[in-house]
């Protein structure tokens, strides 16, 4: 029998072959699906679908994976705290479906069920494991709601995500390549500061949407993106911003464009 790693803070895990997760989930189908997964993926699955059950392995896991909602009024997040005092070096996942609740406890990641949760899932070990034991793993659960977000619109969808004054909070890898920047370059900047004449004829557009809650529609050739790049055919943008409430509770605004047709450029 493999022996337990040490519970020290300088215990490193090395390879998912020797990494062993606990899957707490109270539906079968889905502890047997992830369990089933995370085997092809090399990983050494223990799977629970109780909190006696899971608070029995505690002293033979690496990683725990746990669901928040597990019914008759339980949840994940006891088991996380239960886990952080016996064994505080272990990394801990809560799956949940909904981001509609306070993050931060003794848990140190937060996924969001859904759409691409197995890659999520498989990205989140595979950082997890990489990481000195013992050492804190925070993950800003705003990317995963709003790449969601971005993921329904469309790929080929220049999508950005703002405040009521005009700060991203979001910026897609379409709409980063375009504007020229690394995407984690956005959040936390103003767009009117940064862009002031892309964005000349917006300020009032994204504040009326958020407070108004209402939808803006723009085809015209003014303000957003209608400004050539060099070497760029004259196109013609469909810009769409409509309100959302971002993850903090404030009023927000998405704005998405796309192009609606290209005309050939004239020359003299």
């Amino acid at each position: 029998m493999m022996a337990d790693p040490p519970d020290n803070a300088t215990g490193i895990l090395q390879d998912s072959s020797d990494v062993r997760v606990l899957l707490l989930d109270d539906e079968p189908v889905n502890l047997h699906l992830r369990s089933a997964i995370l085997r092809q993926h090399g990983y050494d699955c223990i799977p629970a679908s109780t909190i006696e059950e899971a608070t029995e392995v505690f002293h033979r896991i690496d990683i725990a994976v746990l669901d928040y909602h597990l019914g008759s009024g339980r949840f994940g997040t006891e088991v996380a705290s239960n886990l952080r005092q016996q064994r505080p070096q272990v990394p801990i996942i809560i799956l949940s479906s909904t981001l509609e609740r306070h993050f931060g406890g003794a848990e140190d990641m937060h996924l969001l069920k859904g759409y691409s949760s197995v890659d999520d899932l498989l990205s989140a070990l595979s950082a997890l494991k990489a990481k000195r034991l013992g050492a804190p793993v925070v993950v800003d659960a705003r990317d995963f709601f709003y790449s969601r977000i971005s993921l329904a619109i469309g790929s080929d969808v220049l999508v950005q995500i703002f405040d009521d004054h005009g700060e991203w909070q979001y910026c897609n890898d379409a709409a980063a390549e375009y504007l020229e920047r690394p995407r984690d370059w956005f959040p936390g900047r103003c767009v009117f500061e940064e862009m002031p004449t892309l964005m000349r004829d917006w300020r009032d557009v994204l504040k009326t949407v958020a407070q108004t809650r209402e939808t803006y529609i723009d085809r015209t050739r003014r303000g957003l993106l209608a400004l050539p790049r060099h070497g760029e055919q004259n196109v013609t943008w469909s810009v769409l911003a409509f309100p959302i409430t971002l993850h903090d509770g404030r009023n927000g605004v998405v704005l998405t464009a796309r192009i609606l047709e290209r005309t050939p450029m004239l020359y003299s």
